[in-house]
């Protein structure tokens, strides 16, 4: 059959498009030599297959083009030196070497591949046979996808012969005639000539605009003419012709179905290679990747097929054999282990938080309704109440720390911080009485007995009031993270940190030039008040305690590994540098890291397989031969492992490898 391409170029096509096949059915008479052609094909039961191409045709992931060798040389699990080689065991047991021809068909309908950084690569050939290739028709082909519980289609491959290519194309230039009948330039529907003789013997005023390069309004034109430019062109334009030509402009989608029966699919193209076999067979090889996700253990691949003739489908093909395609994964190799941490559990716990309590100048007076205070207040509240009925903690004591801004002596702001830390203290205390009082329980307080051991007694929790002056501290902080104050300032305020005597550095500040601008946004900041709040664990004596818990992190990573989100769990098992972060590192690929942490665990059966695929991909072909058959000897189910991954497989093919017997 010959094949010709979209510019008519004689030669053989393969069209994949994202559309969906045709479900055309077959309409009008077909020719004497495709009815017996396709009789034959039905009655022959002929049709299009899928299959698996030759693994020598395979990519090989992750292994390098290296020539191998026929011997290679390894040691077991003794230290003992072995020989292998191209050979097998003749009936005396004695190995002999021998050379294993290619097949030159594969009729199997499964094979393993493997998934790599979370892709897996299906590739599968199909075979067009020679008795169904015809120049007159077009074989489109729809590949099925079955993964899971979901089936989609694949992008379709157009097989074009030579008449069907022509026909396609010559719809093609009679709709580009169509088009090119239809006027673009409607002022050539208006007869110039009558138009400009009439102007010239009426309106010489108009006309004298002819070789005039003003610019004549509307008006102006209409105002010596006695009509509209328009209407003066309307009279002159010849309405049949232009309504020919209209109805052209709007028949266009409908003359493009009646010429083009068959449009060319441009989209969607893929660049794979057709070969051609010595019987006329056409090879298309196929591949398709696919993202894998969890639980994907295989994906299955069928074939549709329909032949048409010009724009009618005249065969339809049967289905052909499902290929079944087993992925293999690294995930499936995850040590599911649990992890655990050693946890210290403190008796005591403190916590603390800090908020704003607006104060009368020179006053403690708690006013609740002052500026900020009912928030703030309020955020302290809940957090009292919240610890009162904690279950898990009592609350001892409470400390309460205000801080006063720099103005004023440091004398008087000591006695006024310490002031406003006992109006807090007394505010909240009763607060938390009327609290406790209304839940007719001692939770949140100390709950002991009288003297004679009988009658209840409810202590409310202390509260300890504290005194911080002045906060320089914070100050300090302030001022280095302001962006107002000039560099200027900060300089100067920088020298002033020296100054021991707290009065002396604050008198010498205010004549600073930013001293305003601190004063009023930044002193404001430095009058906080804050909470320590000292707990314990109920029912615990010892100060401390070491007991063990999970370590989420660690089986999040690991949860991660075997729903093959590989980055994910390499940034989260790469600190512990175990097996399983070996794991993660052979599936991204990063083998220099695999094998720096594999070389320091235990040589388990996993490790020796690990370290056999590293050594695989670096080309290290004894050295992964030496690390596979120690794996299959602690452990058989690498025997068939080692199929899946192709790093293995390879190796297993070139030196007819047979731990089976060998273990």
């Amino acid at each position: 059959m010959n094949l010709c391409s979209p510019n008519a170029v004689s030669d053989t096509m393969i069209r994949l498009s994202s559309v969906a096949a045709l479900t055309a059915v077959l309409a009008g008479c077909l020719s004497c030599g495709s009815a017996s052609k396709i009789g034959h094909i039905r009655q022959e039961g002929i049709a299009a297959g899928i299959s698996l191409p030759k693994e020598e045709l395979l990519p090989q992931v992750g292994v390098p083009d290296l020539p191998m060798a026929d011997t290679l040389f390894v040691n077991d699990l003794d230290g003992k030196r072995i020989m292998i080689m191209k050979a097998v065991k003749d009936e005396n047991g004695e190995m002999v070497a021998t050379d294993v021809l290619p097949a030159a068909v594969v009729s199997a309908r499964f094979r393993n591949v493997a998934e790599r950084h979370g892709m897996v690569d299906l590739m599968f050939r199909i075979t067009v046979p020679e008795q169904l290739q015809d120049d007159r028709w077009q074989i489109r082909f729809l590949p099925v996808l079955s993964i899971l519980d979901e089936t989609r289609l694949l992008e379709p491959v157009f097989i074009t012969g030579k008449d069907f290519r022509r026909n396609q194309l010559r719809g093609y230039e009679r709709y580009r005639r169509f088009l090119d009948s239809i006027v673009k330039d409607t002022t050539l529907f208006i007869d110039s000539f009558q138009l400009e003789m009439f102007i010239q013997r009426n309106l010489p005023g108009i006309y004298r605009f002819k070789t005039d390069s003003s610019y004549v309004s509307e008006a102006e034109f209409a105002s010596e003419y006695g009509v509209t430019e328009r209407q003066a062109i309307d009279h002159y334009t010849d309405r049949i012709r232009l309504n020919i030509n209209r109805r052209k402009i709007n028949r266009r989608d409908r003359m493009f179905k009646r010429y083009v029966k068959s449009p060319i699919i441009r989209e969607g193209l893929r660049l794979d290679t057709v070969i051609q076999a010595v019987n006329g067979d056409l090879h298309f090889d196929y591949v398709q990747t696919i993202k894998t996700r969890p639980g994907l253990r295989k994906a299955m691949i069928t074939l549709e097929g329909d032949i048409f003739e010009d724009e009618k489908k005249i065969y339809e093909m049967p289905a052909c054999e499902a290929l079944t395609f087993y992925i293999s994964s690294f995930s499936t190799m995850t040590d599911n282990t649990e992890r655990f941490l050693t946890k210290i559990i403190e008796r005591k716990v403190n916590l603390h938080t800090a908020c704003y309590i607006e104060f009368g100048v020179n006053s403690s007076a708690i006013e609740p309704s002052r500026g900020h205070n009912p928030e703030e207040m309020s955020r302290i509240r809940e957090n009292l109440f919240s610890l009162m009925d904690n279950t898990d903690y009592e609350l001892d004591s409470v400390e309460v720390t205000a801080s006063c801004s720099p103005e004023g002596s440091f004398r008087r702001n000591r006695q006024l911080s310490l002031d406003r830390s006992e109006s807090v203290s007394t505010h909240f205390r009763k607060m938390m009485q009327a609290y406790a009082d209304s839940l007719n329980s001692g939770n949140g307080m100390v709950i002991g007995f009288d003297g004679a051991g009988e009658l209840p007694v409810v202590t409310p929790v202390p509260f300890l009031s504290r005194t911080q002056p002045e906060n320089w501290a914070m100050l300090d902080a302030l001022v280095q993270e302001d962006t107002t104050l000039t560099r200027a300032d900060k300089s100067l305020y920088a020298s002033l940190s020296g100054l021991n005597n707290l009065d002396e550095r604050e008198l010498k500040l205010r004549k600073a030039p930013g001293y305003i601008y601190m004063r009023e946004h930044l002193y404001p900041r430095l009058r906080t008040v804050r909470f320590d709040f000292h707990l314990h664990r109920k029912g615990m004596v010892k100060d401390t305690v070491h007991t063990t818990v999970p370590d989420t992190l660690y089986m999040n990573g690991v949860a991660a590994l075997k729903d093959r989100d590989y980055e994910k769990a390499l940034t989260l098992l790469r600190p512990y540098e175990d097996y399983n972060a070996a794991v993660a590192c052979v599936s991204m690929d990063y083998n220099a890291t695999a094998m720096s942490i594999l070389e320091k665990l235990d040589k388990t059966a996993r490790v020796h397989y690990l370290m056999a695929i590293v050594h695989a991909r670096r080309g290290e072909n004894a050295k992964a031969v030496e690390h596979y058959m120690l794996s299959c000897r602690l452990d058989r189910n690498f025997v068939h492992r080692g199929n899946l991954d192709p790093e293995i497989s390879s190796l297993i093919k070139n030196y007819n490898l047979n731990p089976q017997n060998d273990i």
